[in-house]
């Protein structure tokens, strides 16, 4: 049997969607074409399945999302998991390879030199604006349910991370879009003002309601780790 990353995808249809940025009072809109996400963030079974690692301080098994893991580390399991299904990775990364190292973070001129490969069939991180269009699942309000049946959050959490999928998903059958764990993006958030910080997105197990909703952007270094964040992955249609 071919070795696989386990990672369940689902097809997200086309669309156009129209992002906006609360501090900035910006809105944009970008059109995107067809692409897979997966249906769960990633998990600590599938982390470790890929890398070898556990990283998460919080305690769970193996159906909790992995957290405490940077965008750095994030990018590098797709690569890992491109790697192990035969699949061409998506990102050039400088110095580390492909498999992310306890300690070993990259330098910020390491940080400038990762690219994407857009017509790569790997594993990736998605674009916020996919993000974004695949929790709304074509609705237009500021989550795609009532919150205490799709999200853990923290009226509801008790304040700790929980298995993926115990939430009602979204009409496109994705889970936990909103809460349990932030989940990183690949895009830099403001590089005229905030650098490398890149993109999170959904909310998580410690948040107020306010901080789970489709909208919401917040950043972080490419380095950071932090323990209630944690990624899922998306793969392009029709490459390679």
């Amino acid at each position: 049997m071919d070795a696989t990353a386990g990672v369940e995808l689902v097809a997200v249809p086309p669309g156009i969607v129209t992002l906006s940025d609360r501090r900035t009072q910006h809105r944009w809109s970008i059109e995107l074409e067809p692409y897979e996400l997966s249906v769960y963030p990633v998990t600590q079974a599938q982390y470790a399945q890929v890398t070898g690692l556990r990283p998460s301080a919080a305690p769970g098994g193996d159906r909790v999302p992995v957290a405490g893991v940077s965008w750095w580390d994030a990018v590098a399991f797709c690569n890992a998991a491109s790697r192990l299904e035969g699949l061409t990775p998506a990102y050039r990364l400088p110095t580390t390879g492909d498999l992310p190292t306890p300690g070993d973070l990259p330098t910020p001129g390491d940080l400038d030199e990762i690219g994407w490969d857009v017509s790569a069939d790997g594993y990736r991180l998605p674009s916020e604006a996919e993000w974004e269009h695949a929790c709304r699942a074509a609705t237009t309000g500021a989550r795609y349910g009532e919150l205490d049946e799709i999200a853990w959050y923290r009226g509801n959490s008790g304040e700790r991370i929980h298995d993926v999928g115990g939430k009602q998903p979204n009409a496109w059958g994705l889970h936990d879009l909103l809460g349990n764990v932030w989940e990183w993006c690949w895009d830099l958030y403001d590089p005229e003002v905030y650098g490398t910080y890149r993109v999170l997105r959904g909310g998580g197990w410690f948040d107020e309601h306010w901080s789970c909703r489709a909208s919401v952007r917040r950043r972080s270094h490419p380095t950071f780790r932090i323990d209630d964040v944690g990624f899922r992955v998306a793969r392009s249609v029709g490459r390679g």
